[in-house]
């Protein structure tokens, strides 16, 4: 059996020693039966996929000195018995999904020089008597869950060379003890919750070559007494507090291969003696993150070796120097997002050994240097956000390496480079918001490996070119906002990987293909904004995975395309501003994601779906515009996530149901420009969270305002004019502080409007008669007022009155007179004999004489006079008969005395 395979035994072949099935394809437990190997001093387990616990009876194998028991799936708890290996010297278990504290009894291992306990779930703290591990050279207790202090006692452990205890949950401050390890090379305490500064007793540390303690939350300086240790290669310090200027030399560090010390606080600039010339060893320095400034550290170009460097996120300033070519060996160069300007040097072309450009979130201006084609192996290339100009240069696609290219946010002018095709590898070209004109290259086809397309917020024109159809492994295009005409490419929209398509904005014409139902894993289709005609193609049934559809701003015509409904992801379904017909589709209540809803600005008619109630998520629905008719349904109520709600200009008739107030997300509320009746339910003033605007206008709503409006605090937009509202303005609506628009115009409305009102423009009152003080007329005005017109009113009766009075009296004596001159006419002269009637004359001949009058003598019949009986068969005397003498004055003197 000692030829047996992984099987170690004895030199007299007695008894197995040792057993090593690491990466067997072992499963199952761990068998107890191997505590019979008692002369067994190694037993290596590891990389297989044991499950179950760690068997106590193990731990009688008391010659063992090795376990290596790593990356399996054991899980429980470190039994207490593993104290009982008294010669074991190398236990690694990590790798597992053993749980719980370190067992106490671990520290009886005094053999013991390799503890590897990491990639676990253990918990608790390090044990305190970790100290007592004398002959412990690597402690590896990272990715686990423990937590506590880090013990002073670590001291004790004189031999240890390695301590890794990062990825957990260890606090407080580092302890100076450690400092006293004079053996460690190797120091990792990365994220945890560390605090406090940095021990100088680090530097007494003189054979250490890795210190990593990212991710903590240590403040303070950096010690420059860590320029002592000359062994160091690695050091990293990012993601902590630290602050003030950066201490550290590469003269006196001189084995220091990496430096990071991003997203601190550091201050100032690259100390000036930062790099020895010529000798130093320095691959990677990364200070990204900081508040670093000045201009670009010239210092740096000592540092000939530096093949990453990374100033990102800084506030350098000024133009890059132009000896930047002297870092030959860089291979990464990331200065963003700083607020560097000028030109690109044209040197940065001899750094061929660049792969990486991040030069982003800048004003770099100027051109594109046409040296930079030399960069042949240039992988990425970020431009974006900066205020360069002038043409993509062709020489660009001399760097046929290139994967990334993004230009975004610039000022470039002109054509695509016609070579554009020669980049085979290109995966990103992201050209959006410039000046590029003229039409898409043809040879852009070519580039087969492209999988995202930005060409969006340009000039460009012209139709898409049919090689497109190549870009197999396309799944991202962005076209808006250009001036791209003709139909959609049929060869484009068939390729299958499409996710994204957005070619809104521009002058696409003709039908959409029915070919984009190939594009199965298309996601957010946006054609808005075009001059597409025609149906809804029946192949959307196949867009399973659609989740955004915007196809408004079109000519579209015919129903909503059933086939929609197998779209059961979607969450955005815009399709206004078309010519679409019929009524509103059924099939939308299964439509569960849905979260906006727009078919406004179309030909809908119908009434609005009581199944919309069931599109629970529904957080925007529009569909104002339309000829819909009926009443809004009750169940409007179960949208409770509903933001927007805007049903104006439609035909709607009928009540605001009440169940609204179930809307208590609502923000924006618009009814208006409909038959709307009845008064405006209570219920409105549930809705806490309207802000945007409540519009009721024009419709028929009558009752009084409800005071419930009032609370309504975050409203901003308050519009119930042209209705047939009465009452008094509700005061509780003048604690609406939120309010800047208002318009009550065109009511009944009556008293006082509230104070907090006044600052209004009169337009939102007016035409309601009964309404008062400002931005209108004071209520006491309006009270006088009103009491002078009641008194004008008296005034006018009393008028009236005496007009129709006085007509009458003289219409009377109109009659009168004219009787009594027909009668005149009639009346004979009294002769001398008195038995003679003299008749009436009209010439001066009957005048007595001189100066004289006439005497008539007339019927008391003439007056309507009746006479006394005594009387009535008196003759006509002058003496005896009612006489009515008209004196007519005569020219010449009064005769009368004569």
């Amino acid at each position: 059996m000692c030829n047996w395979n992984g099987l170690t035994c004895s030199l007299d072949q007695e008894h197995a020693i040792g057993l090593n099935l690491s990466g067997s394809g072992i499963s199952g437990s761990i068998s107890v039966e191997f505590n019979h190997l008692s002369y067994l001093q190694t037993l290596d387990l590891s990389s297989n996929s044991l499950t179950g616990s760690i068997p106590s009876k193990l731990f009688k194998l008391q010659n063992l000195t090795t376990l290596l028991l790593y990356s399996n799936s054991l899980s429980g708890n470190i039994p207490l018995e593993i104290g009982n290996l008294k010669n074991l010297q190398v236990l690694r278990i990590g790798g597992n999904m053993l749980e719980g504290e370190i067992a106490s009894s671990i520290v009886n291992l005094t053999k013991l020089t390799v503890l590897g306990l990491g990639y676990c779930n253990f918990n608790g703290s390090i044990p305190f008597r970790i100290g007592e591990l004398k002959n412990l050279v690597s402690l590896d207790l990272q990715s686990n869950s423990f937590s506590g202090t880090i013990p002073e006692d670590i001291q004790g452990c004189e031999m240890l060379e390695n301590f890794a205890a990062s990825n957990n949950m260890l606090d407080g401050s580092i302890p100076s003890s450690i400092g006293s390890l004079k053996s460690l090379k190797i120091l990792n305490l990365a994220n945890n919750t560390l605090s406090g500064s940095i021990p100088k007793t680090l530097s007494h540390l003189s054979n250490l070559t890795y210190l990593n303690l990212l991710g903590n939350k240590l403040n303070g300086e950096i010690p420059s007494e860590l320029n002592s240790l000359t062994q160091l290669q690695t050091l990293d310090l990012s993601e902590n507090n630290l602050s003030g200027p950066i201490p550290l030399l590469n003269t006196k560090l001189q084995n220091l291969v990496s430096l990071v010390l991003s997203d601190n606080a550091f201050t100032g600039s690259i100390p000036s003696n930062f790099c020895l010339k010529d000798s130093s060893k320095l691959e990677q320095l990364f200070l990204s993150q900081n508040m670093l400034y000045g201009k670009f550290p010239l210092e740096l170009l000592d540092c000939s070796s530096i093949q990453q460097l990374d100033l990102s996120d800084n506030s350098f300033e000024g133009e890059l120097p132009s000896n930047l070519d002297m870092l030959q060996n860089l291979t990464d160069l990331v200065l963003n997002n700083n607020s560097f300007v000028g030109s690109l040097p044209p040197e940065i072309g001899n750094i061929t050994r660049l792969e990486g450009l991040f030069l982003f979130g800048n004003s770099f201006t100027g051109t594109i240097p046409v040296e930079i084609g030399r960069l042949h192996r240039l992988i990425t290339i970020y431009l974006y956000d900066n205020q360069m100009s002038g043409t993509i240069p062709r020489e660009l696609t001399n760097c046929t390496s290139l994967r990334e290219i993004d230009f975004f946010g610039n000022h470039f002018t002109g054509p695509i480079p016609e070579t554009i095709g020669k980049l085979k590898d290109l995966v990103v070209l992201h050209l959006r918001q410039n000046d590029l004109s003229g039409p898409v290259p043809p040879s852009m086809g070519y580039c087969k490996s492209l999988q995202i397309l930005a060409l969006a917020d340009n000039s460009l024109s012209g139709s898409i070119p049919p090689t497109f159809g190549y870009l197999s492994e396309l799944f991202k295009i962005t076209l808006y906002n250009n001036s791209f005409e003709g139909p959609l490419p049929r060869s484009l929209l068939a390729l299958k990987n499409l996710k994204i398509i957005n070619f809104s904005h521009n002058s696409f014409s003709g039908p959409i293909p029915s070919t984009l139902g190939n594009s199965l894993n298309l996601s957010r289709l946006r054609l808005a904004y075009n001059n597409l005609t025609g149906a809804i193609p029946s192949e959307f049934s196949y867009l399973t995975e659609l989740n955004f559809l915007d196809l408004s701003f079109n000519n579209l015509t015919g129903d909503v395309s059933p086939q929609l409904s197998n779209s059961h992801k979607i969450e955005h379904m815009l399709l206004s501003n078309n010519r679409f017909t019929g009524q509103l589709p059924p099939w939308l209540a299964i439509l569960q994601t849905l979260g906006e809803l727009d078919l406004s600005y179309n030909n809908f008619n119908g009434r609005v779906l009581s199944e919309l109630g069931k599109c629970s998520n529904l957080l925007k629905l529009s569909l104002h515009h339309n000829n819909l008719s009926g009443e809004i349904p009750q169940e409007i109520g179960n949208l409770t996530c509903l933001n927007v709600l805007n049903l104006q200009s439609n035909s709607l008739s009928g009540s605001i149901p009440s169940m609204i107030r179930q809307c208590s997300k609502l923000y924006e509320l618009r009814l208006s420009e409909n038959f709307l009746t009845g008064s405006i339910p209570e219920e409105l003033g549930d809705l806490a969270e309207l802000q945007v605007i409540l519009d009721l206008s024009k419709n028929r709503f009558t009752g009084e305002i409800p005071s419930s409006l009032g609370n309504l605090m975050k409203l901003e937009r308050l519009n119930l004019s042209f209705n047939q509202l009465q009452g008094k303005v509700p005061s509780s609506l003048g604690k609406l502080t939120s309010l800047h628009v208002v318009n009550l115009s065109s009511n009944n409305l009556e008293g006082q409007i509230p104070s907090t009102f006044s600052g209004f423009p009169r337009s939102s009152f007016l035409k309601n008669e009964g309404l008062c003080g400002p931005p209108l007329v004071p209520c006491s005005t309006s009270r006088g007022k009103m009491q002078m017109q009641l008194s004008n009113m008296q005034v006018a009766a009393i008028i009236v009155a005496i007009v129709f009075t006085s007509t009458v009296i003289c219409l009377v004596m109109i009659y009168i007179m004219l009787r009594i001159w027909c009668n005149w006419r009639k009346v004979s002269i009294s002769s001398s004999d008195g038995g003679t009637a003299a008749k009436c004359a009209n010439n001066n001949n009957n005048k007595t004489g001189n100066g004289g009058y006439w005497n008539m003598h007339m019927n008391s019949s003439s007056f309507g006079l009746i006479p006394s009986p005594d009387k009535k068969n008196n003759s006509m005397a002058t003496t005896t008969a009612a006489i009515c003498f008209f004196d007519i004055k005569q020219e010449g003197v009064d005769n009368t005395n004569k």
